[in-house]
C-alpha cells in the first residue's frame, strides 16, 4: 500500500514482532506486577539492534531510518509499553541528541555502548517545579575557576531509566538570568561522585520502566562533556523532543492496536442473547471508531517519520508533524484501551487479561514528552506563526 515501506522495513518490523511475542509477552505481566526493570530483555534488544535503530553502524547502531524505528517500536509496545519506553528513550532522547549535537569523541564514547545495549541511556529535563516551563529550572552548573569542570547542583525528577542508567543527557541552568536561553546540556556519567539516585516513582502504568529523581551535589562535569555550546540547551532539548514525540506516538499506536485486536477477537467469540456480541450495533460502532482512529494515527506517524527523514537532509524542523502524531495517537491509545475494557465487560477489568494494563499504560502517552495541551500549542503556533 505504501511504497516508502521497503522490504528492509518489513524485516525489522517482523523481527521486533517475533521478539516481542516470544521474549517479552511471557514476562510482561510479571514485570508490571513487580515493577522489576527487565534488564535481560533490554540487553537482548540491544544485541538485536533495537536500541539504536537510527544510529549509524559506525557507532554500533542498525543504520536505519525513522520509519524503521517507528515500525519496530510499535510492535514492541503492542506487547509491553514498558519495554517500548526504555527503547524509545535510548533511541530518540539519548542517541539522537548526541548524534545531532555531539562531538565525534562524544559519539564514539557515549552513543556506541548505548546503541548496542551494553549501557543504558537517559534524558533529564524536568524538575520538581519545572516541567514544560524549562526557563524556571532551579538546578545550576557553574564553571570552576580553572575552567576545566562545571560544578552541578540540583534535583531532577521523572527521569526515565535513571535507576539503571549509565549515562544521562542533562539539561540545567548555566545563566539563570537568561531563563530558557540560559539552559545548557551536559553528558553525565552516573558512576561519578556527586550523583545520587532519589526515590523511585510508584507509577500507575509502564511500571517496569524505572523512573526516579536524581540529585547532584557538587558533581564535577568535565568541559568536554558539555553537549553543544552554553545556552543552547533549550534548543537541543526541544529538537530532541521532536524526535521523542514520534517515539511516543508509535508507543501509543502499539497500545491502540493491541486494544483493537483483542476487542475484535472477543467480539467474534463472545456470545450474548443468542448471538456474537460483534453483531450488536453498539459494539460495531466501537470497533469501527477504534479502527478509524488507529489507521489515522498510523498515517500521522508515517507523515512525521517522513518529515523527520527529510529534515535530516534539509535541516527543516518537523515539530508540527511530530506533535500532530503524538497528540492524536496518544488520545487514540486512551480511547481504544478504554473501549476495549468496555467491550470485554468484567473480564476487561480483571488482571487476568492485559487490557487493564493497556489502559494504565496508555495514560502516560498524553503526558510525557509534552502534554496534549502543549502539543496543541505547538501545532497552533506552527500554523499561525504567533507566540
Amino acid at each position: 500500500m505504501f511504497d516508502f515501506i521497503t522490504e528492509e522495513h518489513k524485516m525489522i518490523q517482523e523481527a521486533a514482532r517475533d521478539f516481542a511475542q516470544k521474549a517479552i509477552a511471557p514476562i510482561a505481566e510479571h514485570h508490571d506486577e513487580t515493577g522489576e526493570f527487565p534488564i535481560d530483555t533490554v540487553r537482548r534488544m540491544g544485541e538485536l539492534g533495537f536500541m539504536g535503530i537510527e544510529v549509524p553502524e559506525e557507532y554500533g547502531g542498525a543504520g536505519m531510518d525513522t520509519l524503521a524505528y517507528s515500525l519496530a517500536l510499535t510492535e514492541i509496545c503492542k506487547v509491553d509499553a514498558s519495554h517500548g519506553t526504555i527503547m524509545s528513550v535510548n533511541n530518540s532522547l539519548f542517541c539522537h541528541g548526541i548524534l545531532k549535537f555531539g562531538t565525534e569523541a562524544q559519539k564514539q564514547q557515549y552513543v556506541t555502548p548505548v546503541a548496542t545495549g551494553a549501557k543504558i541511556g537517559a534524558y533529564s529535563l524536568t524538575e520538581p517545579m519545572s516541567g514544560s516551563d524549562a526557563g524556571t529550572m532551579a538546578s545550576r552548573a557553574v564553571l570552576n575557576e580553572a575552567g576545566t569542570h562545571y560544578i552541578i547542583n540540583g534535583t531532577k525528577s521523572w527521569v526515565t531509566s535513571a535507576p539503571y542508567a549509565d549515562i544521562i543527557v542533562l539539561f540545567t541552568m548555566t545563566q539563570p538570568e537568561k531563563l530558557h536561553k540560559g539552559v545548557t546540556a551536559f553528558i553525565i556519567e552516573t558512576d561519578k561522585p556527586g550523583f545520587k539516585l532519589g526515590k523511585k516513582e510508584p507509577k500507575l502504568g509502564i511500571r517496569a520502566s524505572a523512573t526516579s529523581e536524581i540529585y547532584f551535589e557538587d558533581y564535577l562535569c568535565p568541559v568536554q562533556n558539555r553537549l553543544g555550546v552554553e545556552g543552547d540547551g533549550f534548543k537541543i532539548a526541544m529538537t530532541v523532543l521532536d524526535a521523542g514525540r514520534i517515539g511516543i506516538a508509535s508507543q501509543a499506536l502499539g497500545i491502540a492496536e493491541a486494544s483493537l485486536e483483542a476487542s475484535v477477537k472477543y467480539a467474534q467469540e463472545r456470545e450474548a442473547f443468542g448471538q456474537k456480541i460483534g453483531q450488536f450495533q453498539m459494539i460495531q460502532q466501537k470497533l469501527a471508531d477504534m479502527k478509524c482512529r488507529v489507521d489515522a494515527s498510523r498515517l500521522l506517524i508515517y507523515q512525521a517519520c517522513l518529515a523527520k527523514q527529510e529534515g535530516v537532509k534539509t535541516g527543516r524542523r518537523y515539530s508540527m508533524e511530530a506533535s500532530m502524531a503524538k497528540l492524536f495517537a496518544s488520545e487514540t491509545a486512551n480511547y481504544c484501551a478504554k473501549e476495549a475494557i468496555q467491550i470485554h465487560g468484567g473480564m476487561g477489568y480483571s488482571k487476568e487479561m492485559p487490557l487493564e494494563r493497556y489502559y494504565r499504560d496508555a495514560k502516560i502517552t498524553e503526558i510525557y514528552e509534552g502534554t496534549s495541551e502543549i502539543q496543541r500549542m505547538v501545532i497552533a503556533r506552527s500554523l499561525t506563526g504567533l507566540r
